[in-house]
């Protein structure tokens, strides 16, 4: 048997397939892709091969990268099922019939390789059934890998083995699934809907017949069920809405079929009429008509929702009722909310966390596995139990008690108790025999919330705080609203350089947040320049450019661990850090011409000088200007970290890493293997264009400007960014030092800054998200 996994075979290319094959193509693994011949006679690969270029269109996109789509074979189960041979790993996601999944199987044993591992993507077949009638060797092999759709941005996989699978192979799969493909895995047993959906289509089925018992609207079932549940904001109508409406009768009946008699499920799925209607009509979600909201366009784009008892279309109400406290996460305070919304809240909640209580050791062996499924597969902010105890899990059991409804087992044995808690520095949990467990994490996972559990930061402010990580190694953390950067941010990157210098090895700059950095504090911006504060604005832009470049040339090396937004300054760390392990799902640029400003910490400089360095770029002082002028102007930014490379904001050497949870031990495993012989960078020296650059880089804005694809304030914005990356007066025989491009780039933050128009468009991006095009 092959310990590692170096191809994989996806049989089957509908939304699922495709998706996990191009999940595994992300990951930088060979993957056959494989469907029937059509019935048309034609192109025998057509449908694999429609389903890459299909892949190609879609928005968002399953590839990382278009070099991942080329990683891709396809092929047809006729033609080519003996390439199998090739493979270390065969995942099934054809159609949930066990008859057509079982005589697959019966042709997969054929060609496969002994050892080679055999998963289906299941969510509604039991394993038992689908191994029926396969060799004792075939069973060692097998295993079920569910997936969650979109498979590349829905980090929860859940694996469940048999009484044959051997522990070989699960964990050869397991250990690829959580490396090289990001996800969390999650062991499950052998049960109806696993976790996850099972939990999950209990709780939809609850949410929407409550409100339809309870006379609620659509808009306040969703604004108790979304943001102070700690789920979603789309709700339980909004999710279904966007995971389409005709999929819940499909759910529905694989669950009444194979869930016990007396599963609490059982008792409240029923037949909606307003729903099948609403399929029958087309209305089946984002995807079709419309579902319980729908945009009408005849009547300007306006939001309506459905009334449950009519049917009928109406405009979408606004809610309230949700008392401050209950809005930010109170769940105490949410149910004991009086009148219809409070009654909702706990109806819809006692309920799913009963179930979820009843499900140990069912569906899991522990809380920590149920708790894990529902966060990471729908999103929720905690877990069952992690709700459990924000109520307190003696008062919830009390209540139930009172309501004459059944206490699970482990709600009476954790009492008093919580199912979670800090003990030594360590997060542990309540297990069915009574007793506190660590919560032990595999090897490679680091969080930064565990070293907050035993530890007191080195240094700290109001917008960030450096930590001890250990191995020698400080963690710079953001910590504002969307870790937005400020002069707080400023002061204690001032701090941490020589404390650092003196204690640590290296630093690197993370945190456990979904966004490592939204960029500056707009709202700190917009109110300085609302008072005239010209001076604190030029104060903040020269301390940002100080700071940067003291982590650029400090005497230790600097390693960034992006994950999710780095934009404008969040940017511009990473340009200035010596290396950057970045997380897979990286979004980043310098987005500043957006509101109407220019990169004001040192990205433009960075940026030239990677550009005039990168392998391919035509000589001379123009090419590698242009090019940053190209991407700056528009304000890109990248859809992945592997783009990000392309784009240049990443070097190519820098790291990528597929499951966030891993990020801060790889990107500290970076920083240590710098440490021996670094030495800072020298600072550049540019030979730019000068007036003539200055000159064509208007021009070719000017052509966008005539085809109406840039506005009057774009035109003066980019010759701001036109003025610093020509290097203003220089002329290509003069040396354009870091500090004169630092400089200029100052001058001209500064300049349109001051500019009405630009203060318009941060105006509108603080109240809206989205950009002015004045």
């Amino acid at each position: 048997m092959s310990a590692t996994i170096n191809k994989v075979c996806v049989i089957g290319a509908g939304t699922m397939g495709a998706g996990i094959a191009a999940q595994v193509a992300n990951a930088g693994v060979p993957v056959l892709l494989l469907d029937i011949v059509p019935k048309d006679g034609g192109n025998r690969n057509a449908i694999a091969e429609g389903a890459v270029a299909r892949m190609l269109k879609t928005d968002p996109a399953p590839f990382m990268s278009t070099r991942a789509a080329k990683l891709v074979e396809t092929g047809n189960i006729e033609d080519h099922l003996g390439k199998i041979a090739e493979c270390d790993w065969v995942i099934e996601a054809v159609i949930e019939r066990l008859d057509i999944k079982q005589a697959l199987y019966a042709r997969i044993e054929e060609v496969k390789r002994l050892g080679t591992a055999v998963s289906s993507n299941t969510s509604t077949i039991p394993l038992a059934h689908l191994v029926e009638g396969r060799s004792d060797a075939f069973k060692r092999d097998f295993l079920i890998t569910h997936f969650f759709n979109p498979p590349r941005y829905m980090r929860l996989l859940e694996i469940v083995s048999g009484p044959d699978s051997d522990p070989a192979v699960v964990d050869k799969v397991q250990a690829f699934a959580d490396v090289a493909m990001g996800k969390t895995v999650v062991r499950a047993k052998d049960t109806p809907g696993f976790i996850a959906n099972r939990i999950g289509t209990l709780w939809i089925q609850l949410g929407i017949n409550e409100a339809m018992d309870r006379g609620l609207t659509v808009e306040e079932a969703d604004a108790v069920a979304g943001k102070p549940m700690g789920v979603p904001k789309t709700g339980i109508f909004g999710l279904v809405d966007l995971v389409g409406i005709d999929l819940m009768p499909h759910l529905k009946a694989s669950l009444t079929g194979t869930l016990a008699k007396d599963d609490p499920y059982q008792a409240i799925a029923r037949d909606i009429p307003l729903i099948e209607k609403m399929i029958a009509d087309g209305y089946t979600g984002r995807k079709g008509k419309g579902g319980f909201y729908r945009v009408n366009r005849d009547k300007g784009k306006q939001l309506e929702a459905i009334d449950l008892a009519s049917g009928a279309y109406r405009p979408k109400a606004k809610v309230t009722g949700v008392s401050d406290a209950a809005a930010k996460g109170d769940l105490r305070a949410l149910v004991e909310t009086k009148g219809k919304l409070g009654d909702y809240a706990w109806a819809l909640l006692s309920g799913t966390l009963a179930y979820a209580a009843s499900l140990v050791p069912d569906a899991a062996d522990d809380v920590v596995g149920i708790d894990d499924a529902m966060r990471l597969g729908y999103n929720w902010k905690a877990g069952p139990f992690e709700m459990i105890d924000k109520l307190g899990a003696q008062y919830f059991a009390e209540r139930l008690s009172a309501e004459g409804k059944p206490v699970p087992a482990l709600l009476t044995l954790a009492g008093d108790r919580t199912f979670y808690r800090v003990e030594n520095g360590k997060r542990q949990f309540l297990g069915r025999d009574g007793e506190y467990h660590d919560i032990v994490r595999p090897e490679g996972v680091l969080r930064l919330a565990d070293f907050k559990l035993n530890a007191k930061p080195l240094l700290k402010n109001a917008s960030a705080a450096l930590w001890d990580v250990g191995d020698g190694v400080a963690c710079l953390e953001f910590t504002g609203k969307m870790n937005a950067l400020d002069g707080e941010v400023m002061k204690l990157i001032g701090q941490a350089i020589p404390l650092v210098a003196q204690g640590y090895k290296a630093m690197v700059v993370y945190n456990d947040a979904d966004s490592f950095s939204a960029g500056a504090n707009l709202g700190l911006a917009i109110f300085a320049v609302n008072i005239a504060a010209w001076s604190e604005i030029e104060k903040l832009v020269a301390g940002g450019q100080m700071a940067y470049k003291a982590l650029k040339y400090a005497p230790f090396p600097v390693v960034s661990a992006p994950a999710g937004l780095a934009i404008g300054g969040g940017c511009e760390v990473l340009l200035n850090s010596d290396a950057v392990q970045a997380h897979a799902e990286l979004y980043t640029g310098l987005v500043e011409c957006g509101v109407g400003l220019i990169p004001g910490w040192g990205g433009c400089g960075e940026m030239l000088d990677r550009a005039r360095n990168a392998p391919g770029m035509p000589k001379g002082p123009m090419p590698a200007v242009a090019k940053v002028f190209e991407t700056i102007s528009t304000a890109t930014v990248s859809k992945s970290a592997q783009q990000a490379k392309e784009l240049m904001f990443l070097r190519p050497e820098d790291g990528i890493t597929m499951n966030r949870d891993r990020l801060l031990h790889d990107a500290k495993r970076k920083a240590l293997s710098l440490v021996e012989g670094y030495k800072p960078p020298e600072p550049p020296t540019f030979r730019l264009p000068g007036e003539s650059g200055h000159t064509g880089l208007n021009m070719a804005a000017e052509g966008f400007h005539k085809r109406g694809m840039a506005t009057d304030y774009d035109m003066v914005v980019s010759d701001a960014l036109a003025t610093v990356l020509s290097g203003g007066d220089a002329d290509t025989v003069d040396i354009v030092t870091e500090a004169d491009l630092l400089t200029l780039e100052r001058q001209n933050f500064m300049r349109l800054v001051r500019d009405k128009r630009t203060v318009a468009r941060i105006e509108q991006m603080l109240e809206t998200g989205k950009p002015l095009r004045n």
